[in-house]
């Protein structure tokens, strides 16, 4: 059974490096290629004010971030909800960042212990559609996934937005082998005789018709100069 876990967050801001902090995971399981419902979501306290660009995306305030809890009150969560599963994130050296430094501020392994690996959507929609706008929502329009709600960035309904697009990227991937059709049950031991076969009528040449079957082969190994193979050796040799 393939599990996948479709993934995204929000951030305080774009550079882990200087300190921003992942503010909302959103989640939501496949398998088999299917939704199940079960789905992982927080909005986290990143114990620091979001930038001013970050909150015109997400609309996600600091007041309201202010009693929700720190991530590591909720990793161990993160971590068995995530555990063997391939990652499907869009942009996904991005939200591996700022997860990978969460879960070192956590004290907790890196994402690679704990996930079957990462595929990146956005890469995927770059081959498949090179040249062309690959953001989540050109994705969208693109594959006929409805994102008229997505007025702000949000990482439950962007997870979910994901998973779709995702499933319609990849349609032609469902199953490389076509199933075979289930054979015939063999017949009892004691079933009896086999069915009888129709009979084979034969119907024997005419005497006109092999005269003038025997005229056409001389005629023809008159004019190969004796070499026509459907006489039989006596007669091609006159004997």
């Amino acid at each position: 059974m393939t599990r996948q876990i479709v993934l995204d967050t929000e951030t305080t801001g774009l550079n882990a490096k200087l300190g921003d902090r992942v503010i909302e995971i959103g989640c939501l399981e496949l398998l088999n290629r299917r939704p199940t419902g079960n789905h992982f979501h927080h909005y986290l306290n990143p114990g620091r004010a979001s930038e001013e660009g970050a909150v015109k995306v997400h609309g996600i305030s600091d007041e309201f971030l202010l009693d929700k809890p720190k991530f590591r009150e909720i990793a161990n969560g993160f971590i068995e909800y995530i555990r063997g599963a391939e990652l499907i994130i869009h942009n996904a050296p991005f939200d591996v960042e700022f997860l990978e430094q969460e879960l070192a501020l956590a004290k907790l392994p890196p994402l690679a212990q704990h996930c079957a690996g990462v595929r990146d959507t956005l890469k995927l929609a770059k081959e498949l559609h090179p040249g062309k706008k690959n953001s989540l929502d050109a994705l969208c329009e693109r594959y006929g996934v409805n994102n008229a709600h997505r007025t702000l960035h949000g990482a439950l309904l962007d997870a979910e937005l994901l998973a779709e697009v995702y499933l319609a990227m990849t349609r032609g991937q469902e199953s490389l082998v076509m199933e075979l059709e289930q054979a015939p049950a063999a017949a009892p031991a004691d079933a009896g005789a086999a069915p009888e076969r129709g009979t084979l009528v034969v119907l024997a040449a005419s005497a006109e018709e092999v005269a003038a079957h025997l005229e056409l082969l001389q005629a023809i190994q008159a004019e190969s100069k004796g070499r026509c193979v459907w006489l039989a050796p006596e007669v091609r040799t006159g004997n």
